[in-house]
């Protein structure tokens, strides 16, 4: 009986030793960064209105001014108001968001066409406020 045991042991045994073995897997290329896409070869977006994209770009905008990326969110608001040239809340936001980079003269550009969009809104007499609390031309801004 032991015999048949250990006859059965070294069959399997050997069984198992004369599979092949299983195959190795393809080596995968190293990671490679896209290409980046020639501006001049894309065509050239149209911009319909469309307030939904628009509200969506303002979203995206406010999620980029929480986290102090003011170029990022001036971006999205420019965008927005592509979309809708009458969205006052990006042309605001907007303003905000200049004024943060710097450029008081883009700010103010864009807070004066906030208050040509919606002159009668809660936030107008504020921003007309803030208007005359910045410097009148950029020389200013850089004392």
């Amino acid at each position: 009986m032991a015999r048949i045991l250990t006859l059965l042991l070294l069959s399997a045994a050997l069984g198992f030793a004369q599979q092949p073995a299983p195959p190795k897997e393809k080596a995968q290329p190293p990671y490679a960064e896209p290409e980046e896409e020639d501006a001049s070869s894309k065509p050239k977006k149209e911009y319909v209105f469309n307030p939904l994209q628009a509200q969506t770009e303002i979203k995206t905008g406010k999620f980029y001014m929480r986290r102090g990326k003011w170029k990022a969110a001036a971006g999205r608001f420019e965008e927005a108001l592509l979309w809708n040239g009458q969205a006052a809340e990006a042309y605001l936001l907007l303003g905000e968001a200049r004024e943060k980079m710097g450029e008081t003269a883009a700010s103010k550009s864009a807070y004066e066409k906030y208050l040509q969009v919606a002159p009668d809104s809660k936030e107008a007499a504020e921003v007309k406020k803030h208007l005359s609390k910045l410097p009148q031309n950029a020389s200013q801004a850089k004392k």
